[in-house]
Parts: C-alpha cells; structure tokens; sequence
C-alpha cells in the first residue's frame, strides 16, 4: 500500500514538470508583449443579431498557469454592435481599483497568450433573459475591492458567483479554476455554481461537490480532484478533464 501511494504521488508531482517540457504551460512570458488576439471562436455581432452568452477559460499566465485558469463572461443583447465582458483582475485592485469591471472588448482574446476555451454558452431569447440576472449579479459581487490568488476572492470566485445567480448557464467551471469554492461571506454552504447541486467549503480551503453537472469533487487546499459520473471521466489539478 505504501508503495502504491509513493508512486502515485511520485506521477502527480512529475505532472507539472512534464507540462512545461511538453510546452502545455510557457514560462517567462512578458504581459506586455504577450498575444491578446482573437482566438477566432467568438460570433461576429455584426453577422449575430441575436443576443449571446458566453463564458471562458484560458491557463493563467506563466507559472500560475500549471495551477490554474483565469475565466471570464462576455455578453451581447440582441443586436448589440459589440461585446461586454466582465472579469475580476488583480492588478486593479494593486492600483487603488476595483478588481471587476466591465468593458466592450473582444470576447475571445487570448490570454496573455494562452487560447481560450468556451465552457458555457446562451443563444437567443435564453441569452437576453441571462444577460439581465447576469449584469445584476456583476453588480452585486461583493468583493469588488478584494483580490487574492489563493484561494480567493479572485477571478475564478467572481465568475462562480455570477453563475450561482445565472442558473440557467449550468456553468461547470474547470477543476483547476481555483478560487471558484471560495465561500461568499464565509458561507460553509452553497449551491454548486451550476445550480445542480450543493458545495461544502470551509474559507476555500477544504471542500466537497456534489451536483449533476459538476458530479463529485473534493477540494484540499484550492487543488480539486473529481469524477463526472454522467459524462464519464477525471478532473485533476493541473491537466484538467481526462475524460468524455
């Protein structure tokens, strides 16, 4: 037994080496250099009448990308010539700032070089209806002045809050979006930012999920481990899914 749990911890701690080597995660970028283009994933509000919703996630810029992803929600009403998006980052609050805001900008841009991935999205009339709660819920946050890496209130925190207000998103936010079980106002319990289940956490720290779209997870120290039972597979710190 006790060999098996040396070599298991021996590949997990051989994980996040062998994503810089395999060049998964890139070091040293600077961010004032670093690719913020399009990914090319986004709609063009010129050639989309209809009102859209859509959440992303990128790897976090250099070292903290072999931990974590930044996530943020871009939102368009119907006919709207742009897109809003809305997203918490630390530096503002390092320059007397509020950590969230809201901005017309591309939707999909790279993240300091890191592509995106779209992990939620709403078209049409069930877009417009989300957008309202959802640019309530930005307003509400209540952490607007607070920004902390670990493990939170950071961006992943904000993204999990608006989607526990925005059930209709059904948002499964990724295993390594950390800060996403830091509790609002030091709740032990809440619901699971997809509105399907419930979470237990205690200051972010240590944790349980359960819920249809999330399945069961289990949070030690900001670092979550789970298993979706109804699309079969793995969530790990540091790769992600492994799975359907």
């Amino acid at each position: 037994m006790m060999r098996i749990l040396i070599i298991l911890l021996l590949v997990f701690f051989s994980i996040p080496p062998l994503m810089l080597l395999s060049g998964t995660v890139t070091l040293g970028r600077d961010y004032r250099t670093a690719d913020r283009s399009s990914a090319g994933i986004a709609p063009d509000p010129e050639e989309t009448p209809e009102a859209v919703v859509q959440v992303y996630a990128a790897r976090a810029l250099n070292w903290r990308g072999i931990f974590a992803v930044h996530t943020w929600i871009a939102t368009k009403p119907e006919k709207a010539p742009h897109f809003t998006v809305h997203q918490v980052v630390g530096w503002r609050v390092f320059r007397n700032l509020p950590a969230v805001f809201s901005e017309a900008a591309v939707p999909d841009r790279n993240w300091f070089g890191n592509p995106p991935a779209i992990i939620a999205e709403l078209r049409g009339k069930e877009a417009a209806q989300a957008i309202v709660k959802i640019t309530q819920a930005v307003e509400s946050y209540p952490y607007v002045h607070e920004y902390r890496l670990w493990p939170g209130p950071n961006s992943n925190t904000f993204t999990a809050y608006v989607a526990r207000q925005v059930p209709e998103l059904q948002l499964q936010l990724p295993v390594m979006a950390i800060g996403k079980d830091f509790p609002v106002n030091g709740t032990l319990l809440d619901r699971a930012p997809s509105g399907t289940g419930f979470q237990l956490s205690f200051f972010g720290l240590l944790g349980v999920l359960i819920a249809q779209q999330e399945g069961v997870e289990v949070n030690v120290l900001g670092l979550s481990f789970g298993v979706d039972v109804f699309r079969p597979a793995l969530k790990l710190p540091f790769v992600g899914r492994l799975g359907w």
